[in-house]
């Protein structure tokens, strides 16, 4: 069953993604809800899988992550089995930080994090060339990352498919706030 999402969830959906520790009455307050009707839309939205979940971001050096690359990885052939048991073996293994399958030359491209140039010739070789289904593989290290952590919210999915940007929600209710009462 597919979510339907009002102007009032893209807004809850822009504020979270940018500050997941806002308070709830925070939250309520810049999206124009009481802070049980927010709180209700907020459970609702993790209830239905649109928020999939929550997390810290710390830092790699901490945790003695002192190198991040990005493995190529093709496959010998492109079957449903093949992909599925790779997938599955790679998303196992320590270190792995994404996996995406993607079109073009390569099949898979693996973001793993590991501890030094000797850990990761060792993730290679036992995690990645010693599979059968893996035919040759990549490897790019990654000497800086940046993220954008929010996704771009487009435009409202729901019924009337306006094309109202991220946020029109939050200034619509402000200019109604403004106007006087009679």
């Amino acid at each position: 069953m597919e979510t339907i999402l009002d102007s009032t969830d893209f807004a809850l959906l822009a504020v979270l993604q940018n500050d997941v520790r806002i308070s709830n009455k925070e939250l309520a307050a810049e999206v124009g809800l009481s802070p049980s009707s927010c709180l209700a839309r907020v459970r609702r939205l993790l209830r239905d899988g649109v928020i999939t979940g929550f997390h810290a971001d710390i830092r790699g050096d901490a945790l003695g992550i002192g190198l991040q690359a990005l493995i190529a990885v093709q496959l010998r052939q492109h079957s449903r089995d093949a992909v599925a048991s790779f997938r599955a073996h790679a998303l196992r293994l320590p270190g792995v930080l994404s996996l995406m399958h993607v079109s073009g030359e390569h099949d898979f491209l693996v973001h793993v994090a590991v501890r030094d140039a000797a850990h990761l010739r060792d993730l290679a070789l036992d995690g990645f060339t010693a599979r059968p289904e893996v035919a040759r593989m990549q490897t790019s290290l990654i000497f800086e990352q940046a993220r954008v952590r929010a996704l771009p919210i487009w435009r409202e999915p729901g019924p009337q498919r306006r094309g109202r940007p991220a946020g029109a929600a939050k200034a619509a209710a402000k200019q109604r706030s403004r106007k006087p009462r009679s």
